[in-house]
């Protein structure tokens, strides 16, 4: 979108992806909570998440322009065309594919049970049967744990912020996020927390975009910024910079 409040402008907020050929800015949605991918420090806008996108815009020859909001609402913005993108670790699954046209993966991930430091009760992920079990509101979480065979004996519970500080105060017996967000977090917050067992279930996620013809031309032009990114080793210089490990690429 144009940066000035023009007719130009209200007509890119109405055609979304439409308008990138002519401003050359791609719109990319993200939380701005979901440390370390995305979130604001210092009144900035960081993580993971924001290196890469930086990355790939240079790459490109597109202005990176951010919109933050509600984890739940970034969908919404993208099928409205508020934004080009979600750079969120939005995580491929049938029920999105249907829907949007994925990037490459660029996070190799797994599903991980976090638990109030000193619970002995639960060490993996069978035994949340009869356990409350926080996940974010919109994230992939709830749907693995609804495949799990004993999902009926788990009491799932959706939040749209604060499930580790449910889980530390004991308002919830466990989360689940991803892996690698979930070691960042223990190892940064004073919160009591601790990993229960290994994850389970690999994700992969990626950047969606409409499913239309300008999108799917948007996306194969992000996948041509990432290859070029992966061959020349900027990917795992971010991740190494965020994770002290390779986290773009299966383990």
């Amino acid at each position: 979108m144009l940066k000035s409040l023009t007719f130009g402008a209200l007509t890119a907020a109405v055609l979304g992806t439409a308008a990138i050929a002519e401003t050359e800015q791609l719109r990319v949605g993200m939380s701005g909570g979901y440390f370390p991918f995305t979130f604001v420090k210092q009144d900035k806008l960081q993580g993971f998440e924001v290196d890469v996108m930086d990355a790939v815009g240079e790459v490109a020859g597109l202005d990176i322009a951010y919109e933050t909001m509600t984890f739940s609402g970034l969908v919404g913005a993208l099928e409205s065309g508020r934004i080009d993108t979600i750079a969120n670790q939005i995580t491929i699954t049938p029920e999105r594919e249907a829907k949007f046209a994925f990037s490459q993966p660029y996070v190799i991930d797994g599903a991980q049970v976090v638990v109030r430091k000193g619970n002995d009760e639960v060490g993996s992920v069978e035994d949340l049967r009869g356990r409350s079990v926080a996940v974010n509101l919109g994230s992939n979480f709830e749907q693995l744990l609804n495949e799990l065979p004993y999902a009926e004996d788990i009491d799932i519970r959706t939040y749209e912020s604060n499930i580790a500080q449910d889980t530390a105060l004991g308002r919830v017996d466990a989360f689940v996020m991803d892996r690698v967000s979930s070691v960042q977090l223990i190892k940064e917050s004073p919160l009591p927390l601790e990993l229960a067992g290994a994850p389970f279930s690999e994700i992969r996620n990626a950047l969606p975009f409409a499913d239309t013809e300008e999108g799917r031309a948007l996306r194969d032009r992000i996948d041509a910024a990432l290859d070029t990114l992966r061959a020349d080793g900027t990917l795992t210089e971010i991740s190494m910079k965020w994770f002290g490990s390779d986290i773009t690429v299966a383990q």
